[in-house]
């Protein structure tokens, strides 16, 4: 259904600490936002940084302002972009949008709410990402708290607060984001899929054709519980060696620990969506020990390709994996656990084959056309609600 002739050329700007060509699950997400707003014939202007070598990638055409960024110095790859907020504020009176939609808490992410909240216009934000939870793993748990009250102190005023998964929405909802909708955890099922599987591709990138191939994707940080991972598929492959193909899509600044764990283990590093889609119809299973995923995007695209996935109990993979019916939900942090649900599944091809099935079912029932069309009839309703005066706003 086309929703263009009924809401009219609407201007949408969209606004991101994150984005092509970065990879991770929240330039997926804006990505395809704005390529659905284009194809819809509305009005989208994208703020987001700019990175080394050029932009690249971009959905927002003409109305793309790249704000300059400098890397973060633990994590090269993250961008920390310059807060030019005279640029940032005209750029975006000159587009006049009619919503404005940050979906990031960072520097480009707080100018742009401003912006908003200043002028009356419907201000959408999304929150993708379990920053209290990172405290925990990068040391600061005693600045959980103060993640918690910035989250809400950023979300609150919005009249509408997206977040792909139940936890955390339950999480702003006790504390008083009151207008929160699950929403960005869809998967494109036409794009991944078990047909992409071929005889030659394991052949190409030098896997073995006879061995169980265990995956995981993402990044490589102590957030992803990367350690859990390594030591789990050590086990493993000690138990049944040759018999398993472990292999890794992903960068990050743990990259050099997981290079020099063992040759046993294949990096690819970062792949496109093209090559990605194909690795993973490729694979048996996909392994994902990460406790701070808020919709775990990575786990739909495996179980779209048709993959069992082995997570952890927590977040958003609650969402969508059963646990012994599309997948296993592991205790977090427990390495030997992971171990044994990997092994049970490993020499067990009939579970594995069931699971893959019933992962796929999931997966086609996570649509992403049909939540595109819930997205633009939430900006219909702000809209609607700004023109008539009635646009509710938080104290």
């Amino acid at each position: 259904m086309t929703y263009a002739g009924q809401l009219g050329c609407v201007r949408i700007a969209l606004v991101s600490d994150t984005y092509t060509p970065q990879v991770n699950g929240v330039t997926t997400v804006l990505e395809r936002m704005a390529k659905t707003l284009q194809r819809e014939g509305h009005d989208c202007a994208v703020v987001a940084p700019a990175y080394p070598g050029g932009v690249g990638g971009g959905s927002g055409g003409d109305r793309e302002l790249r704000v300059p960024s400098l890397p973060f110095p633990p994590y090269p790859a993250i961008r920390l972009s310059i807060p030019r907020v005279r640029l940032i504020r005209r750029f975006l009176q000159q587009f006049g949008p009619e919503v404005v939609h940050v979906a990031t808490e960072g520097p480009l992410g707080v100018i742009g709410r401003r912006y908003a909240l200043d002028r009356s216009v419907p201000l959408v934000t999304s929150s993708h990402t379990d920053f209290p939870q990172y405290c925990r793993h990068y040391g600061a748990s005693s600045l959980e708290p103060l993640a918690w009250r910035f989250l809400t102190w950023f979300h609150r005023p919005a009249a509408l607060t997206h977040t792909p998964g139940r936890a955390m929405r339950t999480s702003l909802l006790e504390r008083g984001v009151s207008h929160t909708v699950i929403w960005g955890g869809a998967v494109d099922a036409s794009h991944f899929n078990p047909g992409r599987r071929t005889p030659w591709f394991r052949r190409i990138h030098g896997l073995r054709d006879e061995a169980v191939l265990v995956l995981h994707v993402g990044r490589l940080a102590p957030e992803k519980d990367v350690p859990v991972l390594l030591e789990a598929w050590a086990l493993v492959h000690e138990a049944v060696g040759a018999a398993v193909q472990f292999v890794i899509a992903g960068n990050g600044p743990l990259a050099p620990q997981v290079d020099a764990f063992g040759p046993w283990i294949r990096r690819l590093g970062f792949l496109d969506r093209h090559e990605l889609a194909n690795l993973y119809a490729n694979a048996d299973l996909c392994v994902l020990p990460s406790r701070t995923e808020t919709c775990g995007l990575v786990a739909l695209e495996a179980m779209a390709s048709g993959l069992p996935v082995i997570a952890a109990d927590q977040g958003g993979f609650r969402d969508s994996i059963a646990s012994g019916v599309n997948g296993l939900l592991i205790r977090p942090g427990d390495a030997r656990a992971f171990a044994a649900a990997i092994l049970s599944l490993v020499v067990a091809a009939e579970p594995r084959r069931r699971y893959g099935e019933a992962a796929r079912g999931v997966a086609l029932g996570r649509d992403v056309e049909r939540e595109n069309a819930e997205l633009l009839a939430q900006y219909a309703s702000l809209i609607n609600q700004a023109t008539r005066g009635d646009l509710w706003r938080a104290a």
